[in-house]
């Protein structure tokens, strides 16, 4: 029979950490936790196996689960001497999601199961204490109201606003018993209201509903868009663990919170996290109370006790096991703990999740003091991730007007209009403005709008609740708990000291000083040294594939160096001449009426083409420089409309007629496929010419200038045919021997092509011939390949990865079986040819980790990537290389 059900209790477990694909990640925790002998509530975890079967089978379960889980259930009930629904010895459980990668809020929990009318009695005559036994009660029937039977939650407040306005108070805390018992019954009749049915108060009804609804989560569309933001497959599936339930809401000596084993904002080897006094969990991650810290060094404000005052004998056994589970997953940890009467319980171990500078630090450390090897600390960095690191902070020397301050819940700046819904969010993002998602609290339904934001305040909340945690993960700026500031959503304003700040106004928010300030504020690039350097210099050791960088400015050639970049690997040089004064020229050449004309504008385009090379080669002194010879189809620079015509002929002094006529003559229905790259050059070789001897007689400049040989390497784009490349390489050749000559000095060069037509990949054997490297521009073979435009696909790629036809968009990750088909393809045969060819790409999957690791596969000797994508580019290369030792 298949195991579809796991036990574990203190001292014992049938699973371990190594289980994770079979019980999730939290009953993993718990098994391994149980077997260490840590204080762990017994229960039982049922493994994503049926997850898997109930998606399969239209929400059926498998036969024989229901036998396993009550053999499970009595074996709990046994140990405990309680028993599921006794009206003397009541046993609650909760009801947890636990899928294989942790996904913060966005799957469904329900506690206090097993509640009903004679258990809250036995539950208040056993503890004596009536308030909370109702009180829990009450959690119950609204966890289970809205998890189970999709009641909406708002609904359950309402009812609970309403029983404090006839008491007379402010806070839940303040009801009393008769207060919670009419809660009840309001809730009982709301039930009936909405559905025309009553509660139910069988507790194995309870526990089976509670089931079905943890594993229906898992579709929910909070959880669908998370998993495609963090590309979790949606055949993964969930666990669901079933575990006796402990109180943190007992009254005094009872407690809730989180704790991380460092602190997941800068790494600092200390205890951190946060607590709540005489709560239950949803408390704490909810966001709707602000916690009190977990030490006095984290201490705000004196009218708060940290727990290691305020509990402190607790508080050093929390050190303890925290230290311990450290030490034996040499790891970062986040546990979940809740202290019942004085006793702690630890309800969840997982690897903490933590910013990019707080990773890097906390990897650097432990592999310096020998807890885990250099690869290992490499290994557990997200090459994407560091991109975080290298956008700016607010600049320090500038004046703030700071209107309110919170919790430095995730670091960086970001600024942008005030939103106080995810939809407007949204609708920001596609109009093409930056916004900032104000709300009192987020929920796992915000995941769309905080997607959409550059950052995310909150007036509610700590550093471990829904905003906070789901914004580190992102890389988003978050402020959490910003006491002093009032959020209005029907005024749909924000009020802080005296001010009223609606829809639309722009504020900056500070995620590393927690500091809300007003308006737009500059920026600076943060540093990139310590243990960021220090990462860096041990994948550089390590990775085998050189990273250079796409540049055609000075400005991105030295912030490319900056970052660690050993060339420019693709130089477009039409984005030279997108500026006024040098469009101006290309237009002159364009619109040309003669052969002086037109010689006279490519006269004027070499000059300004000459010093632009000059400068990159300069700026990097020696590194390979691969300059792309012109690729756009002519008609880009003209323009498009009527009125756009008449302003150029204006200012070129020419006809109108002309200029229409040239359009017209240009137009192309698809110019994706049309005239462009190495089709141009045959049609205009003085277009090609004139690059080619701005390059030569740069190159002679740079030379008198360093004092250093530069290599230029010149990419012929778009070939198919092996005699285009031909062509214009004796025409280059022909230049190269004129500057010879004329300089009385001779200089190296190389000359290749990018393969970005599947024609070019099956011939790549004869390109070869005339080609001395292959630069793979996998924008172009990927559109070539598929037959479709980057620029048109998005509508029907989202749809694509929506519905599950493909599992990343290919123009962000390169397509290994078919597109990568072509890259071997084209590698094997080029150096059939040339066994010295040098192999690289210059996409934009050349500073994509997945695509860098196929890159390594098909033993390319560089990627090239964006200068702010160097650092990703040079982790995920050491990654690449050390997955394939490996192998």
């Amino acid at each position: 029979m298949t195991h579809w059900v796991y036990s574990f209790s203190v001292g014992k477990a049938e699973g371990s950490a190594r289980e994770r694909d079979v019980l999730g990640g939290k009953g993993a925790s718990l098994a391994e936790m149980a077997r260490l002998g840590m204080p762990v509530p017994p229960g039982f975890t049922i493994s994503t196996e049926v997850c898997r079967y109930f998606y399969a089978n239209a929400h059926a379960l498998p036969e024989g689960l229901d036998r396993q889980v009550d053999a499970a259930l009595s074996q709990l009930e046994q140990l405990l001497e309680q028993k599921l629904g006794d009206g003397e010895r009541p046993m609650l459980v909760s009801v947890r999601s636990g899928a294989r990668e942790s996904m913060p809020g966005m799957l469904d929990t329900v506690l206090n199961l097993g509640m009903n009318d004679d258990t809250a009695a036995a539950i208040a005559k056993a503890t004596g204490n009536a308030v909370f036994a109702y009180d829990s009660y009450r959690r119950f029937i609204q966890m289970y109201g809205s998890v189970v039977m999709d009641i909406d939650a708002s609904l359950f407040e309402d009812e609970i606003a309403l029983v404090k306005a006839n008491a007379g108070v402010a806070r839940d805390g303040d009801l009393g018993e008769d207060d919670w018992k009419a809660v009840i019954e309001r809730f009982k009749r709301l039930v009936r209201t909405e559905l025309d049915e009553d509660f139910p108060e069988e507790p194995r009804v309870q526990l089976w509903g509670a089931i079905r609804a943890v594993l229906k989560s898992w579709m929910n569309p909070r959880a669908v868009t998370f998993r495609a933001l963090h590309r979790i497959p949606e055949e993964w599936g969930t666990a669901v663990t079933v575990q006796s339930m402990v109180f943190g809401n007992m009254g005094e000596g009872s407690a809730t919170g989180v704790a991380f084993t460092r602190d997941p904002t800068t790494g600092e080897d200390r205890l951190y996290g946060e607590f709540l006094p005489n709560a239950q969990g949803e408390d704490v991650v909810g966001g709707a109370r602000t916690p009190h810290p977990l030490t006095r060094t984290e201490q705000t404000t004196t009218d708060i006790a940290p727990m290691d005052i305020a509990m402190p004998v607790t508080y050093q056994e929390l050190r303890t096991v925290a230290k311990r589970l450290e030490d034996h997953y040499r790891e970062m940890q986040d546990i979940e703990f809740t202290v019942e009467a004085g006793k702690l319980w630890l309800l969840q171990s997982r690897p903490g999740k933590r910013t990019p500078r707080a990773a890097i630090r906390i990897a650097v450390e432990m592999a310096e003091k020998g807890v885990i090897s250099k690869p290992e600390a490499l290994k557990r960095i997200d090459p994407a991730s560091l991109e975080q690191l290298l956008h700016p902070m607010v600049a320090p020397d500038i004046e703030r007007i700071v209107i309110g301050r919170g919790l430095p819940a995730s670091p960086g700046a970001a600024t942008g209009e005030i939103v106080f819904t995810s939809e407007a969010a949204e609708k920001a993002l596609t109009d093409g403005r930056k916004a900032i998602l104000v709300r009192p609290e987020t929920s796992p339904e915000d995941i769309h709008g905080m997607h959409a934001s550059q950052g995310i305040l909150t007036t509610h909340g700590g550093t471990t609740s829904h905003a906070a945690v789901v914004a580190r993960g992102m890389g988003k700026p978050c402020i959490s708990g910003a006491g002093t500031i009032r959020i209005d959503m029907e005024a749909g304003l924000l009020i802080t000291g005296g001010k009223k700040l609606k829809a639309g106004d722009v504020i900056t928010i500070d995620g590393t000083s927690g500091e809300v300030l007003l308006g737009e504020l500059p920026t600076v690039q943060p540093e990139l040294s310590g243990d960021f350097a220090t990462l860096m210099q041990w994948a550089d050791e390590i990775r085998r594939m050189k990273v250079r960088t796409n540049a055609e400015s000075a400005e991105e050639a030295e912030t490319a160096l900056e970052f660690g970049a050993e060339g420019i690997g693709l130089c477009r040089t039409e984005r030279m001449f997108y500026d006024d004064d040098r469009i101006r020229a290309v237009r002159n050449f364009i619109l040309a009426a003669d052969d002086a004309e037109r010689q006279s504008a490519l006269e004027q385009l070499r000059e300004m083409q000459k010093a632009d090379f000059l400068q990159l080669f300069e700026i990097m002194g020696g590194l390979p420089v691969t300059i792309r010879l012109f690729d756009p189809p002519l008609h880009e620079f003209l323009p498009r409309t009527v009125p756009e015509m008449h302003d150029l002929a204006a200012a070129m002094n020419i006809d109108v007629e002309r200029v229409r006529r040239k359009v017209e003559d240009l137009h192309e229905i698809n110019p994706m496929l049309g005239n462009r790259g190495v089709r141009l050059a045959i049609c205009f070789p003085e277009l090609i010419d004139m690059q080619t001897l701005a390059i030569f007689e740069a190159v002679m400049e740079a030379g008198e200038i360093t004092g250093e040989a530069v290599v230029p390497e010149i990419m012929v784009p778009l070939v198919a045919y092996e005699r285009e490349l031909k062509y214009i390489k004796d025409r280059i050749d022909v230049i190269a021997a004129s500057v010879v000559n004329q300089w009385g000095r001779s200089f190296t060069y190389l000359v290749g092509t990018m393969i970005e037509l599947p024609r070019a990949a099956i011939r790549a054997d004869l390109i070869a011939e005339s080609s001395e490297f292959f630069s793979f521009g996998t924008n172009d073979l990927t559109q070539s390949t598929f037959g479709i435009s980057r620029d048109d696909a998005a509508v029907y790629l989202n749809e694509y990865l929506r519905k599950g036809v493909i599992d990343r968009d290919p123009f962000l990750t390169i397509d290994v079986e078919g597109v990568g088909e072509f890259v071997h393809m084209a590698c094997e045969r080029g150096k059939r040819t040339r066994p010295d060819i040098t192999l690289g790409i210059c996409g934009e999957h050349g500073g994509d980790p997945a695509s860098i690791a196929f890159c390594e596969s098909a033993g390319l000797h560089y990627v090239s990537c964006s200068p702010y994508r160097v650092p990703v580019a040079r982790l995920a290369a050491a990654q690449a290389t050390l997955a394939a030792s490996e192998m």
